[in-house]
């Protein structure tokens, strides 16, 4: 019996009429309906003709999370008075509960996905509702894009639905426009909020450290529990608390354990039985429940008897390392549109509070959406479908973000590499059956690759593990978990085992012994597989270890790592591993890593599940990554040439090398060291240096053709300076024999004669009146004479070189400066006389006449000087 009292409660009811007129229209809709009006559980029905009196349809309703999905087919069937597998019912991967009276099925976008790319036409589906289409999950939006492209080309009857609580509707409305040129889809909006919520701010006290990576402030889940402490006192009901992951939740459980309230855990990992006993509701006379949820609550779900949500503020998004192919976690502050959507929560059933762990002022800070994830997540099985689907640039398909060409390389740089796309890009027939599998097309290379070495069934069960990971709790030893996984005994087991069924299953469908294209090529396996999907005939006689070290070896070649002397592990992709105090794999010499992290304040990658793996298994699995030759660079300060051989970053061989290197490669690695260490590595007499100078000036007074000498252009022309010498250098020291003064003499302009003019505009030294020859300094901007004072004597231009007058240094008898200048005729007439005055007396046997001008330079003692 249909609960009328129930559906006549749900304000989306007085939209209906609108939403099926759109749809008679225009074929398109966009439905906006705030949390908590029924748009995932009442339009359905409407849709489909199983309420009211509109025309009956198929209706397929896509959902971003199998417990959404699960959630909504109960609600719906409930609502009908009927059991899910009636007129209601649902898929998720590898579990169906529908039949031929189904005229609503919910299905994750995972599975809309699948089954377009099997049948494009979706035949027998009249209507497909795309749920939560704000939260901008990859798979969403690129399932919305499909089906755009299907009504455009081959089902123009097919009507389409995007609905979101607090979406983009415009963006949404413009996006449907191109299948339709009267303008944009049509947006129909549901008034009111369930039953309204009442929002209070709870900031956190000083001090708090903003999250990073997967780290949060411990302070802050001890806020967030003394939050939870004061709502229960403070208001009736059950309370739902958001945190940002499993690990929190696990925290702040054990910081309410003392509560007088049942304290539940649900998350996208929690049992069955535990989302099922959340959803149901709590009975007559039992305790009041705090469920402490990941965002997996967020949408598309009503918890029976919640009147108080307590929201951190904090929420969960990937990250992708494209250059390392590493993935993490990224926690940052909500959204406005999250936090709405966790607002909603409260008002389901009745007026409810809603507490945020932030303050007001942060509150205006909020981002409106979430980050689309095509913008921040790994394509490779995006650009996987996109090939599949006909257009792998994905340039022709109507997406609201353009995915970004960076990680579009990448990923098919993945593809290309596993055999599942061509150099052009366009799919391969093992592309096909890659997407088929359901999984990320690393692991079904991994599955494909797998089954024939060591049998359908167990490659399955090492993909499955791959496919979710494990509990945290069954550590990081992935043959452990294998082994605890087959124990069984709660909710992930279950999973497990189901999924290794599926794809198993989808193994032997694919047919790997037909040509899976990139195989190991390790010859360890006695044979093929069985072709019917059990243990190849080698396959059983290997052990679980290195079943699971080749399985995910072949799902992720470039993570293989080799222990490295100290401490911790180098990948073949060239980043560093480490795994955690206490692990049962820090003995071993070659991993396979399976799960792996990296923050962006980290340069080693946290190894959170990986398996042992031999040597054999490793270049076997990354021998596309396999190098051999001869390296030959600068380091510590000299050439070092050997032979090596690599599998990635990782030196399986090292062979020095001596007289042997390749002269080519001696040669670019000693001008390296040069350009590192500069040009002192040269012998630079002290004629080399003046030489340099020299020639310094002139390019500065003169320009072309005299040479530039600064460090840049040397290092440049070192083919033209440096020659014959470096070529036949070998390391460090025969550099340090190579004569600058000669070398530099290569770079005169001999071919324009100007070369032999360097003595006369440059000249090494300046005979000056007394007759001695004094050396010129081209070391400054200006060249500089230093020369006694009296040796000056009756000289009354300055001299010149290259048409710039010299800077004068004028020495003391003893020496030192007494006076500077570029204009001797000044300095006789204003400086001298008060030089003489100072120095006369400190030096009276050298001769001070008082004028300068027409006494007899000398370089002796006045004495001396009488006697001629």
């Amino acid at each position: 019996m249909i609960r009328n009292d129930a559906l006549d409660r749900l304000p989306v009811r007085h939209a209906v009429p609108e939403l099926l007129t759109a749809l008679e229209e225009r074929g398109t809709a966009v439905l906006a309906a705030p949390p908590g009006t029924g748009k995932t559980t009442l339009v359905p029905l409407a849709l489909a003709g199983l309420i009211g009196d509109g025309p009956r349809r198929r209706v397929l309703v896509a959902e971003p999370r199998r417990m959404a999905v699960r959630a909504a087919a109960r609600r719906m069937a409930w609502l009908l008075g009927q059991e899910v597998g009636g007129a209601v019912g649902f898929s998720v991967r590898g579990e169906r509960r529908a039949g031929p009276a189904t005229r609503v099925e919910v299905v994750t976008t995972g599975v809309l996905l699948q089954r377009l790319q099997r049948d494009p036409e979706l035949p027998g589906v009249d209507v497909v509702l795309l749920d939560e289409c704000h939260e901008r999950h990859l798979d969403a939006d690129t399932a919305m894009a499909f089906l755009v492209d299907v009504r455009a080309t081959v089902r123009p009857d097919l009507c389409l639905i995007a609905a979101s609580a607090t979406g983009d509707t415009r963006a949404w409305a413009d996006l449907l426009t191109v299948l339709d040129s009267t303008g944009p889809a049509p947006v129909v909006r549901a008034t009111g909020e369930g039953h309204g919520s009442r929002v209070l701010f709870a900031a956190p006290p000083p001090g708090v450290r903003p999250a990073h990576g997967t780290w949060v402030d411990p302070a802050l889940l001890r806020h967030v529990a003394a939050t939870v402490r004061l709502a229960l006192d403070r208001h009736e009901g059950d309370l739902l608390c958001f945190l940002p992951g499993t690990g929190e939740i696990a925290r702040t459980a054990g910081m309410l354990a003392d509560l007088d309230a049942e304290v539940l855990q649900l998350h996208g990992r929690a049992p069955a039985a535990v989302q099922d006993a959340v959803l149901k509701g709590r009975g007559p006379g039992d305790a009041r429940r705090v469920v402490l949820t990941t965002s997996v609550a967020e949408s598309s779900l009503t918890v029976p008897g919640v009147r108080i949500v307590v929201d951190s503020g904090l929420a969960r998004e990937p990250r992708t390392d494209h250059a390392r192919g590493l993935g993490s976690l990224a926690t940052v502050p909500v959204s406005v549109a999250v936090a709405t959507q966790r607002t909603g929560r409260a008002g389901r059933e009745g007026f409810g509070t809603v507490y945020r762990c932030w303050s007001e002022i942060d509150d205006a800070r909020q981002a409106r959406f979430p980050s689309p994830e095509i913008r921040v997540a790994d394509l490779t099985a995006f650009a996987l479908r996109t090939a599949c689907w006909g257009d792998p640039d994905a340039a022709g398909l109507a997406l609201l973000d353009t995915p970004p060409a960076g990680a579009m390389a990448a990923a098919r740089s993945v593809l290309t590499a596993i055999g599942a796309v061509g150099e052009d890009g366009r799919v391969s027939e093992r592309g096909v059956r890659m997407a088929r599998i359901g999984v990320h097309p690393r692991l079904a290379r991994a599955l494909l690759d797998g089954a024939p070495e060591v049998g359908a069934r167990r490659a399955a069960e090492v993909v499955a593990l791959l496919s979710e990971e494990p509990p945290r709790g069954y550590g990081d030893d992935l043959a452990a978990a294998w082994r605890a996984a087959r124990r069984g005994g709660d909710g992930y087991g279950a999973r497990w085992k189901a999924e290794a069924r599926r794809l198993e299953r989808s193994a032997a469908e694919a047919d790997p012994g037909s040509g899976t294209g990139t195989g190991t090529g390790t010859g360890t396996g006695d044979g093929g597989g069985t072709g019917d999907g059990g243990e190849a005939s080698g396959g059983a006689a290997r052990a679980d270890d290195a079943v699971a070290g080749l399985v995910t070896a072949l799902a992720f070649p470039e993570r293989v790592a080799r222990a490295r002397e100290g401490s911790g592990f180098l990948m073949v992709s060239g980043t560093g591993a480490a795994l955690a105090e206490g692990s049962a794999l820090r003995e071993a010499s070659w991993l396979a890593v399976a799960v792996a992290d990296r923050t962006a304040q980290s340069a080693t990658a946290r190894v959170r599940l990986a398996a042992v793996v031999d040597e054999d298994v490793a270049r076997a699995a990354a021998g596309h990554l396999a190098s051999s030759g001869e390296e030959v660079h600068w380091e510590d300060g000299d050439v070092v040439a050997r032979s090596v051989s690599r599998l990635g970053a990782v030196e399986l061989a090292v062979r020095p090398l001596r007289e042997d290197a390749d002269p080519g490669l001696v040669r670019a690695a000693l001008l390296d060291g040069l350009g590192r260490e500069g040009l002192g590595l040269l012998r630079w007499s002290r004629e080399a240096s003046e030489l340099r100078q020299r020639l310094g000036f002139l390019h500065r007074v003169l320009g072309a053709p005299w040479p530039d000498v600064a460090d840049a252009p040397l290092l440049d022309r070192a083919e033209e300076w440096l020659e014959p010498e470096l070529s036949r250098a070998r390391r460090r020291a025969d550099l340090g024999r190579l004569d600058a003064g000669q070398a530099l003499g290569r770079l005169l302009p001999w071919a324009t004669g100007e070369a032999a003019r360097l003595d006369e505009l440059a000249p090494e030294r300046i005979e000056v009146p007394s007759g001695s020859r004094i050396r010129v300094d081209y070391g400054g901007e200006l060249p500089v004479l230093a020369v006694k004072l009296q040796e000056m004597f009756g000289l009354a231009e300055t001299p010149r070189v290259a048409g710039v007058p010299v800077l004068v240094h004028l020495l003391s008898p003893a020496g030192r400066p007494a006076a500077v200048t570029a204009d001797l005729a000044s300095f006789w007439r204003s400086g001298y006389p008060s030089v003489r005055a100072e120095l006369r007396g400190r030096y009276p046997k050298h001769p001070w006449p008082e004028d300068p001008g027409a006494a007899q330079p000398t370089r002796h003692t006045s004495a001396r000087l009488r006697r001629g």
